[in-house]
């Protein structure tokens, strides 16, 4: 009995402490330092948040944060394909948050990413952008309109019924 109280206790607390927490407030745009954060492309350049987003001015972008170590990424992986497969007209930017380069670029083709762009934290998972978008769990989605301003700021699975009907209300402008 004593056993099956501490498991019942344990599976509550780390439930408790270790859940994804929503952002008490879902921002519209991102501050100036947060944009000016660096991450690396697949030829290993750095390029600025802001410069990625300047390149997809004019469409809907969607932005997923995730990392090859995190199971919850990995198991959502089918869902963001389908996502993408069923949103040709989106584009679709990849940060990640491996812990090493060459794993993340292993990742890429391993897990299908090919077809959408890739970046890598090189500054790890505290940083400017993600500290600003408070980033706590991953897989994360967020949706930009296409003037770059953040649409749906919150979303952790890309079934996410919000996820696309904001695209969708997009894309119909």
């Amino acid at each position: 009995m004593k056993t099956i109280v501490t498991t019942i206790f344990l599976g509550i607390f780390n439930t408790i402490i270790f859940s994804q927490q929503i952002p008490q407030i879902s921002k519209t745009e991102f501050s100036q330092e947060a944009l000016q954060e660096e991450v690396i492309d697949t030829d290993n350049n750095e390029i600025t948040i802001q410069s990625i987003i300047d390149k997809h001015k004019g469409k809907v972008m969607v932005i997923k944060f995730w990392a090859s170590w995190c199971r919850d990424c990995l198991l959502e992986m089918s869902n963001s394909n389908e996502l993408k497969e069923k949103n040709k007209k989106v584009d679709f930017i990849y940060l990640s948050l491996d812990k090493n380069f060459d794993t993340w670029k292993k990742s890429i083709s391993k897990y299908e990413l090919n077809s959408g762009e890739n970046y890598w934290f090189s500054s790890g998972w505290k940083n400017s952008f993600t500290e600003y978008i408070e980033l706590n769990w991953i897989p994360r989605y967020m949706v930009l309109d296409q003037n770059g301003t953040i649409a749906k700021y919150y979303a952790i699975a890309a079934s996410d019924i919000e996820l696309q009907n904001t695209i969708n209300s997009l894309l119909e402008k």
